[in-house]
């Protein structure tokens, strides 16, 4: 799965994941979430920037992911901040414990997106970035959008 992958609607988008990692693999997970939880989602009321998924017995939860209280859910709002139980299949789960036993290795959303009327999120395997990686990083893409900037001024 790419950056842009085949996703519906995305509701919510990790930007400083792609600044901060490496992401070697993507994986699209469903999420457990209650029905006020998902009204508030889709009206786009969730933070996935200190985010982060982890492997407690064998199931795979999200943690730090904060949906807003919806409005007009009274007794039926939970925590913001609660731990929310993530769907993959087993042997993918067995997977993702054997990349971050590997040093330096984490779990991190990237985005949550709506698929066939469905909240999924996807989540990827990361390495950190050192200091020095993401200097490179934007002095890469500041080269290429003065290319862009040239190629766009000959043109007319």
């Amino acid at each position: 799965m790419d950056k842009k992958s085949s996703e519906g609607k995305r509701l919510a988008q990790n930007k400083k994941a792609w600044h901060d990692y490496f992401i070697e693999e993507t994986y699209e997970a469903g999420l457990v979430l209650v029905g006020t939880e998902v009204k508030s989602i889709r009206a786009g009321k969730v933070n996935l920037k200190e985010s982060y998924a982890q492997i407690k017995n064998g199931e795979l939860f999200i943690c730090g992911m904060h949906v807003s209280p919806y409005e007009q859910g009274n007794i039926f709002n939970k925590d913001p901040l609660r731990e929310r139980k993530l769907l993959l299949h087993k042997s993918q789960i067995d997977m993702l414990a054997g990349f971050t036993s590997r040093d330096g290795y984490t779990l991190v959303p990237l985005s949550l997106y709506l698929k066939k009327g469905k909240v999924k999120l996807a989540l990827g395997v990361a390495k950190g970035k050192k200091n020095y990686d993401k200097r490179q990083a934007i002095a890469e893409k500041d080269a290429k959008r003065n290319i862009d900037r040239e190629m766009k001024s000959r043109m007319q």
